[in-house]
């Protein structure tokens, strides 16, 4: 039997396997760390002087590393690193370590740099291929690192690395930092050409910044002499259109001419829908022609989409010109042109112009669907042939359609228009027999006619087949009071009609609120306050935000100021905002009062919970702020302005004269204002005398709340005798 081979030295086994960084560590120097290790996200780097043993932590940390043996996919640590993901694993292991360093500092400074310096270089494609990882490392990392690695001996950048670095400034919202490529090229000594501006054009373009991208359209045309791209200028274009600039879009049109760039077929067509969007037809005729004689004739595609923009944007005089350059250059119109036109001119009201349509659209054989009949149902109920529209619903049926529910509602809202409720109480039962769900907007036309004509019986008839076809009957009768007690003079009717269907048991807050609002408009109070009761004192109703807003302008005109105050309170309460309407009467209320703080407290307290409040609450605080100057001349110009811009001068505004002179100055300034208004004939004499003594009670006030502030520091409040029990 053949004897084993004899086993190798320990030594000799080392002399075969050299010392380089494939087999796991390189051969230290006193300028380079000697580099040990396993994932190259977690490297150990040792000096050459430190020759201790280290003691082994794991059995993986003992093994040599071999980079054949070595996965990229597995992590080195238990925790997984932030580059982890899907689209960080198809990255190379080095660009992976980068970015693990700087995800791990998360800022710029020594310890990156050591951690970045432990690789002996840094290519050009390893920088690129950082910048442009997902997620990129943030802006205050990545600019500094594209600049230190441009520090590296003998090193230069590759235009994927500046490309990737304008990408990832323009995503992280600093798209003047992104303009500056050109000049950071430059710097580097690299040209610039055309494949920064696209790229610049398109990540403007993409990001909705189209004057921007015009911007760098035109800086590199006459600081770098790089002559745009019809495409470049083609994607700025549309761009342009679409955010509404059509006068920089003509401009740009005029630039292209100038620099020898010949429009494409796609220029014209992006120029014509931007000027269609416009309603600049004199203009949009004359690009089709431009577009006739210097590229190509437009097609039925170019025309359509014309034909959408301007009935989209409701330039019908325009639209039909349009097609009139239809039939002269000889293009037949499709089924979307002809649809598109019809539900224009319907919507116009032209409808004798859509009846010649739809009858030149059937005698070519086109398709007329569904929407053609309803835009033609529309149009004739619109303008009263309501005739004419169930004519066309028969030829609809007799076509083989089906009506929806949208062209029943119309013509059922048609028949209630002229007093026919027979006819469309029978599209009502069609619309059952169909099973389709009727919705507020079916029923309610018709119960307003049973109603404005007193025919209850018929009333409750429907309201009992609503109720028997489940559907939400509070909702609809809430709807259907909308439309009844809106219409001027049916206002105590529908309280009578509510009165009738509130003992079946249908009624909720919003009815309540209906009724209130409208009963407000005709002044009629007292029934609203009727109502505002019998809410406070039902456990199901009671007042919401809603009701209360239209309570506190009625308790104000009421004269009942501490009412309405009340009602505000609760509204706070209940962390529920009133309406700018119940903000005005209020203030207005306090101010007729004379309770300027209180008054003043609310301004400020309206502006900061409504979205827009009312100008004169913003002139009421740019007052306060010229009476901290104690210059009456700042507050007379505020009050020209407003006079000049045409608000009304009222209650608040000399409030605020008032209180601002007095906080931040004296009453002799406020007095010098009122005179100046008085001399002017802002306001009149009884007017002035009126807030003359609004001033002198409101120093009164100030001056009584000083002493009793003062009593109350010093502990004398016990001393005072109060007159009566407000005090």
């Amino acid at each position: 039997m053949a004897s084993p081979p004899p086993e190798r030295a320990p030594a000799a086994e080392a002399r075969r396997r050299r010392t380089t960084v494939y087999h796991g560590h390189r051969r230290p120097s006193p300028h380079r760390p000697t580099v040990r290790g396993g994932v190259f996200s977690d490297l150990r780097a040792t000096t050459a002087a430190s020759s201790q043993p280290r003691p082994p932590s794991s059995s993986s940390s003992s093994a040599p590393f071999r980079l054949a043996d070595w996965d990229p996919s597995s992590s080195s640590s238990s925790t997984p690193s932030p580059s982890a993901t899907a689209a960080a694993r198809r990255l190379s292991p080095l660009a992976r370590f980068l970015l693990d360093a700087l995800h791990r500092h998360q800022r710029w400074g020594p310890p990156v740099v050591a951690e970045l310096t432990k690789l002996r270089r840094v290519a050009p494609e390893l920088v690129a291929e950082v910048l442009s990882a997902r997620p990129p490392p943030p802006p205050p990392l990545a600019l500094p690192f594209f600049l230190w690695a441009g520090r590296q001996k003998g090193f230069r950048h590759c235009f994927p690395a500046f490309h990737a670095l304008a990408s990832l400034l323009s995503a992280a919202g600093l798209p003047a930092a992104a303009d500056q490529l050109p000049d950071l090229m430059r710097a580097h000594g690299k040209p610039v050409s055309h494949s920064q501006l696209n790229l610049l054009v398109r990540l403007h373009t993409g990001a909705r910044r189209p004057l921007r991208a015009l911007h760098a359209l035109r800086r590199f045309r006459h600081e770098f002499s790089v002559q745009p791209e019809v495409h470049a200028c083609n994607r700025v274009l549309g761009a342009l259109a679409a955010a509404g600039h059509v006068d920089d879009t003509l401009k740009l049109f005029d630039e292209m001419s100038h620099c020898s760039v010949r429009p494409m077929p796609v220029t014209f067509a992006i120029m014509v829908r931007a000027l269609a969007r416009a309603g600049m037809t004199d203009k949009l005729l004359e690009m089709i022609g431009r577009m006739r004689a210097e590229v190509c004739r437009p097609d039925v595609f170019v025309y359509t989409a014309l034909v959408k923009t301007m009935v989209r944007w409701g330039h019908m005089e325009g639209c039909i010109r349009v097609w009139e350059e239809i039939r002269r250059d000889h293009v037949d119109p499709d089924t979307m042109a002809y649809t598109t036109m019809i539900a224009g001119l319907c919507n116009a009201g032209m409808v004798e112009k859509a009846e010649e349509l739809f009858g030149e659209m059937r005698r070519k054989g086109l398709l007329v669907d569904r929407m053609v009949y309803a835009s033609l149902i529309d149009g004739y109920v619109s303008t009263g042939r309501v005739s004419d529209g169930c004519r066309v619903l028969k030829e609809m049926v007799d076509a083989g359609y089906r009506a929806d529910l949208g062209i029943y509602n119309t013509l059922i809202g048609g028949l209630c228009e002229i007093e026919r409720e027979d006819k469309a109480h029978k599209m009502f039962q069609i619309v059952v027999q169909e099973d389709l769900i009727p919705s507020s907007e079916t029923v309610s036309p018709l119960l307003a006619r049973y109603a404005d004509k007193g025919e209850m019986v018929k009333f409750f008839g429907l309201v009992d087949k609503l109720v028997e076809l489940s559907l939400p009957i509070v909702e609809i009768l809430v709807d259907f009071l909308k439309l009844f007690a809106c219409k001027s003079g049916n206002e105590l009717k529908a309280v009578e009609v509510f009165n009738a269907f509130r003992r079946r048991g249908h009624y909720s807050v919003g009815i309540y609120n209906i009724l209130i609002e409208n009963l407000l408009k005709i002044k009629e109070r007292k029934k609203a306050l009727v109502l505002f009761e019998e809410m406070q004192s039902s456990d199901d109703c009671k007042p919401d935000s809603c009701t209360y807003s239209h309570m506190i302008p009625c308790f104000v005109d009421e004269g009942n100021i501490e009412e309405a105050c009340s009602c505000y309170n609760l509204m706070m309460k209940a962390v529920w905002i009133p309406s700018i309407s119940a903000y005005c009467a209020l203030v207005k209320g306090l101010c007729k009062k004379g309770e300027i703080n209180a008054a003043i407290s609310l301004v400020k307290d309206c502006l900061g919970n409504v979205e827009n409040g009312p100008m004169e609450f913003k002139y009421t605080l740019t007052i306060l702020e010229a009476c901290q100057s104690k210059s009456p001349e700042k507050v007379i110009k505020v009050v020209d302005e407003m006079i000049e811009l045409g608000y009304s001068i009222e209650e608040i505004i000399y409030s605020a004269i008032i209180y601002g002179f007095c906080k931040y100055a004296s009453s002799t300034e406020a007095r010098k204002v009122l005179s100046t208004m008085r001399d002017r004939n802002i306001i009149s004499e009884a007017n002035y005398i009126v807030y003359e003594d609004m001033l002198n009670e409101h120093l009164k006030n100030v001056t009584a709340d000083l002493v009793i502030s003062g009593l109350k520091f010093l502990d004398l409040e016990s001393k005072l005798k109060w007159r009566s029990r407000d005090d």
